[in-house]
């Protein structure tokens, strides 16, 4: 990631105004913010949005803490671009809220249970941060975050915890809900909209990346599972096929040993649904070919 310097630290190292910008002309450095340049690099959103909040807690106030998509950035969750346009900290209730210059100063109660520390930053713990972006987000990327908080070993009761000290704030429906949807075992963003989907149109929810095996040594792990009526469901993205790739391999191998996968599936009596990401663009389209799965596993006698 490309280096942070800070007006003052140049200043201090006897780079004057006026040589900064001519590094800047010269394409040595970059303005990242007010008094904060970079050395000029391709930089992910999330990248670029991790040297802001670093720049804007050099020049915050002592007590800021990093929080809400600013804090899901540095815990490594998954959140919603247009929750990182801003820089947002949180101060505690003696403090004034305010936005400028792309920083989101939130007021509300801290306590140190609240915080944690990560690449040297305050900031709020992981419980505290799924339940602000729980209450300011929707429910599918709510539970997307909460399930990345689980699987980097946030305890859900302490996720409960924050949800009763944050019970009159506004929000707090939503991320109850939230907070009882979370499921560590799902293991990208789009299953995570995948179980919201389900729950929102009252499917039967299904048991997670489960282990379905047979003669001959052959086993296989799938994404969801409703087991008595032996439907299985599998969302489809690129990504997943990378994983699935050997040495040498090429995408093309991947799908191929996917199919092989599926028919042995078939075979064994299972019903196989896969959905892609423009299916969950159109919920109502994944919701009747699973409901139509489990009607049809109904008419031959699963229940």
């Amino acid at each position: 990631m490309s280096q942070l310097f800070l007006s003052r630290e140049l200043a201090a190292s006897g780079i004057e105004f006026g040589e900064i910008r001519q590094l800047q002309r010269n394409g040595e450095l970059e303005r990242l913010r007010r008094g904060a340049y970079i050395e000029p690099a391709a930089l992910s959103e999330t990248e670029r949005h991790l040297l802001l909040v670093k720049a804007a807690m050099a020049m915050s106030e002592s007590d800021s803490v990093v929080s809400f998509g600013s804090a899901a950035v540095l815990h490594q969750l998954p959140v919603e671009k247009d929750r990182i346009t801003r820089v947002h900290l949180t101060r505690k209730r003696n403090s004034s809220g305010r936005v400028r210059r792309g920083i989101h100063v939130h007021v509300a109660p801290l306590s140190e249970a609240d915080l944690s520390q990560v690449d040297g930053l305050a900031v709020t713990g992981l419980d505290r941060t799924v339940v602000d972006l729980a209450r300011t987000t929707t429910l599918g990327m709510a539970v997307a975050a909460g399930d990345a908080a689980l699987r980097r070993g946030m305890d859900r009761e302490a996720a409960r915890d924050q949800l009763e000290l944050a019970r009159r704030r506004r929000g707090i429906r939503t991320a109850r809900r939230a907070v009882e949807l979370i499921d560590g075992r799902s293991e990208s963003v789009a299953e995570s909209l995948s179980r919201v989907i389900m729950s929102n149109n009252d499917l039967p929810l299904p048991e997670l990346q489960v282990e379905i095996t047979g003669g001959g040594g052959f086993a296989a792990r799938v994404d969801f599972l409703w087991e008595d009526a032996k439907v299985v469901g599998e969302f489809d993205g690129y990504v997943k096929y990378g994983r699935l790739l050997a040495p040498g391999e090429q995408p093309g191998d991947a799908v191929f040993k996917e199919k092989i996968r599926e028919d042995r599936l078939r075979e064994l009596g299972y019903i196989v649904v896969r959905w892609v990401w423009d299916d969950l663009l159109h919920p109502q389209r994944l919701v009747a070919r699973i409901r139509r799965a489990l009607e049809v596993a109904a008419r031959a006698g699963r229940r």
